[in-house]
């Protein structure tokens, strides 16, 4: 899914990062899977929040998965460059274009730094094979996606994070997505109405 720019949904993921960072700090190599990156905004903005937030060499050990099914490459190819168009930058908070982003390529153009961009890798993942790329995960992110889905479909992909997210680990989706009822034993909001949860332990669905 291709919809996205630069923090998007930014209270969110403010959020997220913040409270995720004890979570994180408990790990040596914590790691964040991004499903549906589309284009890498999303990778890159989470990228950027916890730069801000995170030590010089707690950052350093972070790793965020960037996925998407898309199958042409394009998004990768993006994703792995870091590069956009200024236009593409328009909505970011002050500051952060001149500290995270510098010229390259053609006027107009410019490129994530190499600091944001080293902890960001890109792979094709289909959410529907309903296989997660790797366990342990920290914090996973999915938005913009499930609401693509049936009912049955969004439940089974909900129940895949759980198992790909460590105990305890975070879980951040679209506002408009409710958690299905046969999941509750699953996840648990974090806060009123916002679309973070936490895994539960326990209670597993199969």
């Amino acid at each position: 899914m291709a919809f996205t720019f630069f923090f998007r949904d930014q209270q969110v993921m403010e959020q997220l990062v913040e409270q995720s960072l004890p979570i994180l700090a408990g790990r040596s190599h914590p790691r964040v899977w991004d499903a549906g990156a589309a284009t890498g905004q999303e990778p890159y903005t989470l990228s950027i929040l916890f730069a801000e937030r995170m030590g010089h060499f707690a950052f350093n050990n972070l790793r965020i998965d960037a996925t998407d099914v898309e199958s042409t490459g394009q998004f990768a190819r993006t994703t792995e460059s870091g590069l956009y168009p200024q236009a593409d930058l328009a909505r970011l908070p002050e500051g952060i274009l001149q500290k995270y982003f510098e010229p390259a390529g053609e006027p107009g153009q410019f490129r994530a730094i190499e600091k944001i961009r080293r902890r960001i890798t890109y792979q094709r993942h289909d959410l529907l094979s309903l296989q997660e790329i790797g366990h342990g995960y920290s914090v996973v992110v999915c938005k913009n996606v499930l609401l693509h889905f049936q009912p049955a479909e969004r439940a089974a992909v909900l129940t895949m994070f759980h198992r790909a997210l460590a105990p305890d680990g975070l879980l951040a989706t679209e506002h408009t997505q409710e958690m299905p009822g046969e999941l509750t034993s699953l996840f648990q909001r974090v806060s009123p109405g916002g679309p973070v949860f936490r895994k539960l332990t326990g209670g597993e669905c199969q």
